[in-house]
């Protein structure tokens, strides 16, 4: 079975405002612009024992805001196969209450936060009655850490090392940092290493094919690969696409006396059972 941790489902371009449009497509550079979610498009492009974690987003700053009533109902069309978490953006009022709301109501299972989409770093001593009820209920939080097109997202409130501070005061919070924190792969592996509930996913990495390969190798050699998750960051990519991507990273290699990665660990990583390590399982 695989486990994709890292999934959206949006209606595009209605969840997003016309300022990310623009920006999104100019960091396409001429490419088309296409970023519809659809399931059974997204079941068609992996394994048929491929089970997700979907969610939407909030990013007021950026210019996201996906309703959590819109991806509690994507789950509850394949809840066999799907796994529903809430977005949270605490720049805005209210956003206790919407937790709650998940939570409670529509049922949903974890946290997706965007620190750096909607301006605000989480180790941010107003966020710690959120860590303190993720603690006290077993939600996992996943975060993007890592880079962006997006002109007005601080690059500061990405960085991996601020989790550390969140995991000191709340060692029980399941924390992912998604996309190895890249280019902050560095920071992201140090952190990974010390605190027993913090991992890393890989989505969005495999067509950056020489950078997911240096990623992984400071992976290998710090001796983490049982804390980092595959994902996929569809609608970006696909799973069967970033299979593809993790298996061809030795063959870039061919006719070089650079050190290989461990087949085997990248083998596990794809099939790891994730869900026991969040807190998911049934």
């Amino acid at each position: 079975m695989i486990i994709d941790v890292h999934t959206h489902r949006w209606l595009f371009p209605k969840h997003f405002n016309e300022d990310f449009q623009q920006q999104a497509q100019a960091a396409r550079k001429g490419a088309p612009l296409d970023i519809q979610t659809d399931t059974q498009a997204y079941f068609d492009s992996a394994s048929p024992d491929t089970h997700a974690v979907v969610f939407g987003g909030k990013a007021r700053l950026a210019g996201l805001w996906v309703d959590d009533a819109y991806v509690a109902n994507c789950v509850a069309e394949h809840p066999d196969r799907l796994i529903g978490f809430m977005s949270i953006d605490p720049t805005q009022d209210h956003w206790v209450d919407e937790m709650h709301e998940g939570h409670r109501n529509l049922g949903l299972r974890g946290i997706k936060l965007m620190p750096m989409y909607a301006g605000f770093k989480p180790d941010d001593a107003r966020l710690d009655p959120l860590w303190q009820y993720v603690s006290d209920h077993h939600l996992p939080v996943l975060l993007h850490t890592g880079t962006t097109f997006i002109r007005q997202a601080p690059l500061e409130c990405t960085l991996p090392r601020h989790l550390d501070a969140v995991a000191i005061r709340f060692p029980e919070a399941r924390i992912i940092m998604a996309h190895l924190g890249h280019p902050y792969e560095g920071e992201c592996v140090a952190t990974i290493r010390k605190h027993p509930n913090v991992f890393a996913d890989i989505s969005a990495l495999h067509y950056r094919p020489f950078q997911l390969y240096h990623s992984l190798m400071l992976v290998q050699e710090y001796g983490v690969w049982d804390k980092v998750l595959f994902g996929s960051d569809y609608p970006f990519t696909t799973v069967n696409a970033s299979i593809d991507g993790l298996h061809s990273l030795n063959r870039m290699l061919e006719g070089t006396q650079l050190p290989r990665l461990d087949e085997a660990a990248i083998k596990a990583m794809i099939y790891r059972d994730t869900l026991p390590l969040l807190g998911l399982a049934q």
